[in-house]
């Protein structure tokens, strides 16, 4: 066999890559085409919906356009809502009746789209938060109409449109402080409100991070919740208004616990600490009876309870009475008061186990500090109204109450 190299071909073969080249954009050309559409149905969302369905326009390259089409009847020049060169329809959203059962058809009309492209959703956000950063350069009719829309997408629930997308955008300084954002945010709230509850409108608010800052839509010089109560309830939302008013009072309730703790922790001056939750209870409007509950729940809260051993609890929770009677003898004015404060005493044992065998030992030093009269005692154990636990505790109460008849009678 021959060993000589066969001959080969010189030089080196190189290989091309094939590029794609991307079409250019052209989202005037598509524009047109759906404004066609629009045209040839005669606005007819139904029929417009079915011939978009059936077109090969590329939705997924110009969503955005699509959506401006759908909302204003054509294209918008780049960041304003300006009108761009080009065909226009005039059954769009801006163009119809600010009234809900017009505008209601193009929300059921987007729900349909979606369906079949979900990957619009995107498109759809992009739009609203855009217009709605630019509230300002629509009339106040077509703001009435933008909330009205925004309201029934939530309430018809449109596919994944999530919270944040309507509510974040609004809260630009310069549209707050003109009072734009108070005036959609309004339409919007009472829109809702109309198929939906309180509750699902707080939902919500809570998805899109805005819960807590509602005051956030109101302009700089008419943020207090004075202003908010009269807004709100003129507008007729009362409901509302009350909501806010609880909130108001959870957070002020919440800061009294929280400087009250502080106090009890640091071992404050007793007399200081009255002033303190004085302060508090006028500030937060506190009834008297969730002032005596609140006082009740921080002193427990502040006792370092043992695991097992009862005696080193009973001797906490005594001692803890004994330092604090003066403080809750400030707000147990009545026998009202002393009664509410022997009902939470009661729940208290009732719940926490290693509570439970306490409960005569808590009402005979609170007795001792002055803090319960005879007389509140005597009632609760002949009348108490509640009934948890009541059985194990008047049982366990009677050979004091016996007591105090004893001395009673001899007095």
């Amino acid at each position: 066999m021959s060993s000589k190299e066969r001959p080969t071909l010189g030089g080196t073969r190189i290989k091309t890559r094939k590029r794609n080249i991307a079409a250019p954009l052209d989202p005037a050309a598509f524009s047109d085409a759906v404004v066609q559409i629009y045209l040839d149905n005669a606005g007819d969302l139904e029929l417009v919906a079915k011939s978009i369905e059936s077109s090969d326009l590329n939705f997924s390259r110009y969503g955005d356009t699509f959506f401006e089409v759908v909302f204003t009847g054509g294209r918008t020049q780049p960041g304003t809502t300006k009108p761009d060169e080009g065909e226009r329809h005039p059954y769009s959203i801006i163009d119809c009746e600010p009234k809900r059962e017009v505008i209601s058809p193009s929300v059921i009309y987007i729900q349909k789209i979606l369906r079949r492209r979900p990957f619009l959703i995107k498109n759809l956000e992009n739009v609203m938060r855009k217009f709605l950063q630019s509230l300002e350069l629509f009339e106040e009719n077509e703001r009435k109409k933008l909330a009205i829309f925004t309201a029934l997408a939530f309430s018809q629930k449109l596919s994944g449109l999530p919270p944040e997308t309507v509510f974040q955008p609004l809260l630009k300084d310069n549209l707050v402080a003109k009072g734009l954002v108070l005036s959609f945010i309004t339409d919007f709230f009472k829109e809702y409100l109309v198929d939906n509850s309180l509750d699902d409108l707080i939902s919500i608010l809570k998805r899109g991070k805005v819960e807590d800052n509602l005051l956030d839509f109101f302009p700089p010089a008419k943020r207090s919740n004075d202003a908010f109560a009269d807004h709100f309830t003129k507008e007729g939302l009362a409901a509302l208004v009350e909501y806010n008013e609880k909130k108001i009072f959870e957070v002020k309730l919440k800061e009294m616990k929280s400087a009250l703790t502080t106090q009890i922790t640091e071992e404050t001056d007793i007399s200081e600490v009255i002033e303190t939750v004085k302060l508090r209870v006028r500030d937060a409007k506190l009834p008297d009876i969730e002032a005596v509950r609140v006082l009740w729940d921080v002193l427990m809260d502040a006792v370092q309870w043992s695991g097992k051993n009862q005696q080193q609890n009973a001797n906490a929770a005594l001692r803890q009475v004994k330092t604090w009677a003066e403080l809750l003898n400030t707000f147990c004015t009545s026998g009202k008061l002393e009664l509410e404060l022997m009902y939470k005493v009661q729940m208290q044992c009732y719940e926490d186990a290693k509570l439970m065998k306490l409960f005569p030992e808590i009402i005979r030093s609170l007795y001792e500090q002055d803090v319960l009269a005879e007389d509140t005692i005597l009632h609760w154990f002949r009348k108490g109204t509640n009934t948890k636990g009541r059985q194990t505790f008047v049982k366990a109460l009677e050979p004091f109450v016996n007591w105090l008849e004893e001395a009673e009678e001899e007095d």
